[in-house]
């Protein structure tokens, strides 16, 4: 009888995976970000261990957004306060605030606990074609 192994925390190898955004549909973008983050990709997933990869996301303003997403959809933010809730426009989002744009996005299709929030830890994302990290990339590929 064969037995499923389970990763221990310590021994997860992490690797790193570059995503270009330039011209790719914009939620296509992310469910492979948010695949690789949760680590669902590799042959020794364990759902209650973060044995995700690093993502590096650039061209991001060049997402593909399709419809009419970008004049209809808002993002909200309420401080608690009466009256206070706030809404920012797609478009707005896009241009101003890239990378909150897809940590956002991310964020709600990764687990909503602690094992989440370590896992947001390690999306990068870059409006444009620059990044810092292509010493991590060129060793993990």
């Amino acid at each position: 009888m064969k037995m499923t192994s389970v990763v221990k925390p310590h021994e997860v190898v992490r690797d790193w995976h570059l995503i270009d955004a330039e011209g790719k549909t914009f939620g296509r973008i992310l469910t492979e970000a948010a695949t690789i983050l949760r680590g669902k990709h590799k042959p020794s997933f364990t759902p209650n261990v973060d044995c995700g990869d690093y993502v590096v996301i650039i061209n991001a303003e060049k997402a593909v957004f399709t419809g009419a997403k970008l004049d209809d959809k808002e993002y909200f933010r309420y401080s608690g306060y009466f009256g206070s809730t706030k809404s920012t426009k797609l478009r707005d989002m896009l241009e101003n605030h890239t990378e909150k744009l897809y940590n956002i996005a991310v964020r709600g299709m990764l687990p909503k606990t602690t094992l989440g929030k370590q896992m947001i830890k390690k999306l990068k994302v870059y409006a444009g074609s620059e990044h810092p990290h292509t010493a991590q990339l060129s060793k993990g590929k």
